[in-house]
């Protein structure tokens, strides 16, 4: 007999391999630039075209996101996450068969779309399908799979080609697609379309019966029952009107800021920008190109290294305490790679030691992985209410997509102007700026229900409800 801990792990699974994928095609570029700019490339490129090959998974992600949060609403997550694989198939494929820049250009742009699909639908199945206590270290093993993502891409274009590479890619998501078909229907989803009996089944098989799991349950079916009191029409104009309506309702604005605020910290800190253009950036620090592969590659360790560390930490430490601890110490030592870089590179200090630099360097992604990463992406699943999760996911998907097209876009130009040092001290003010907001508006979600969660988005405060009996379930369950 199979515990729900194992069930659980067995469903997070197919995100987690999706989340590998995702990882290696944000390092893709680091691979496949410098190709495209040797002398005897086949498929030539400037700087301008290669701004376009990285970048483009950004706006490609914005449909991704609206397609995923359409599909998650009508069909079910289980649905929603098996189609979303496919566009990352094709991508790759495409990327494989590519002999000029528009096909490549095109196949990045699927992977984008389905990276950018499985952001938020990722987080929400993970949110939906998990207990309070193990939900944070999943969440947060979301940004670890992306960590290993984008080593493997690192490790593999040291050995192979990157046409080989992208073959390669297409395992994590065939495997996620095997496992995904095996998954039962959200819970939360089921009883937000009336199906009460089959969300209780659901439910009980992802989580055991237990007191909490119980409670929980109840919490949840309470807050639908209400919902289903007062239905909204299924017409087109009525649900954009609802649609922009959300805008004027607390429990939907006050998420939307804090994940605005955490896609500025996530980008700002190099989450998507170092993987891209990690092997131009360690050449440039230590001037050494036949060695920037085991500098990158030993950075890509500490990453991976660190962010399974956090999701061991998430289980025990108040998410605040992580994010704030780690975060603030991450851009003070940014700010030293930054000083110590300009005064290299103007003369006042040596050049001759730049395994300060990489030390440092090592030691911020530590810092970084620890909370600046994983924590934004894990609040895609948990602040949202479920009567806005689609809503929210769209949302939360055009402001990720902007701002990571916006990083790859400008990362190239500020390398070539401003430096590595530069660079990071344009992103490391933002990144400042994006913790420092966050102290103030983002509340502790450790160990609480996403029911809880909605409660406080709506009352301003957690309320705790108990679960007296099993009679108070069905109780709960059954449809006016």
């Amino acid at each position: 007999m199979l515990t729900p801990a194992v069930k659980q792990t067995w469903a997070v699974m197919g995100v987690l391999l999706n989340m590998l994928g995702q990882g290696m095609v944000l390092s893709f570029p680091s691979i496949l630039l410098p190709s495209l700019f040797a002398p005897d490339s086949k498929i030539p490129a400037d700087i301008h075209i290669a701004s376009w090959v990285a970048s483009c998974i950004g706006i490609a992600g914005i449909p991704g996101f609206l397609t995923s949060s359409f599909l998650m609403d009508v069909y079910g997550r289980k649905l929603a996450h098996a189609v979303v694989v496919a566009p990352g198939i094709l991508g790759w494929l495409l990327i494989y068969f590519a002999t000029n820049i528009t096909v490549l250009i095109i196949g990045r742009s699927f992977c984008g779309l389905a990276a950018g699909a499985t952001v938020s639908l990722g987080a929400v199945v993970i949110g939906e399908y998990t207990s309070p206590r193990n939900r944070g270290m999943f969440l947060n093993l979301k940004t670890t799979a992306v960590c290993i993502g984008n080593m493997m891409v690192h490790l593999l274009g040291h050995f192979y080609a990157w046409k080989t590479v992208a073959l390669i890619a297409l395992v994590p998501h065939i495997l996620a697609l095997i496992i995904i078909v095996t998954w039962p229907e959200s819970p939360a989803w089921l009883a937000s379309q009336k199906r009460f009996d089959e969300s209780e089944k659901s439910f009980y098989w992802l989580r055991g019966k237990t007191t909490e799991s119980k409670k929980e349950l109840v919490e949840m079916l309470r807050a639908q029952k209400e919902r289903i009191e007062y239905p909204s029409s299924k017409s087109i104009s009525t649900k954009c009107l609802e649609f922009f309506k959300k805008f004027t309702k607390r429990d939907f604005i006050k998420p939307v800021i804090i994940i605005f605020f955490g896609a500025t910290l996530l980008e700002s800190c190099g989450r998507h920008i170092f993987p891209a253009y990690a092997l131009q950036i360690i050449e440039e620090v230590t001037g050494n190109k036949s060695q920037s592969f085991y500098y990158t590659l030993g950075i890509d360790l500490i990453i991976s290294a660190s962010a399974i560390f956090s999701s061991v930490l998430v289980k025990i430490m108040k998410r605040r305490t992580l994010l704030f601890g780690s975060g603030f110490a991450a851009l003070l030592v940014l700010m030293c790679v930054c000083l110590y870089l300009y005064l290299s590179a103007n003369g006042l200090i040596s050049k001759d030691k730049s395994w300060i630099a990489v030390t440092l360097f090592g030691l911020y992604f530590i810092l970084a992985n620890l909370g600046c990463t994983p924590i934004p992406l894990a609040l895609l699943g948990e602040v949202f209410p479920l009567a806005h999760r689609s809503a929210g996911s769209s949302v939360a998907g055009f402001i990720l997509s902007i701002f990571v097209m916006a990083g790859m876009q400008v990362t190239p130009y500020l390398l070539v102007s401003v430096k590595v040092y530069g660079t990071f001290a344009v992103f490391g003010t933002a990144m400042g700026l994006a913790l420092v907001v966050l102290f103030f508006i983002l509340p502790e979600t450790k160990d609480k229900t996403l029911q809880q969660i909605e409660d406080y988005f709506n009352f301003g405060r957690f309320r705790d409800e108990d679960v007296e009996n099993d009679d108070e379930v069905k109780m709960k369950m059954i449809p006016n």
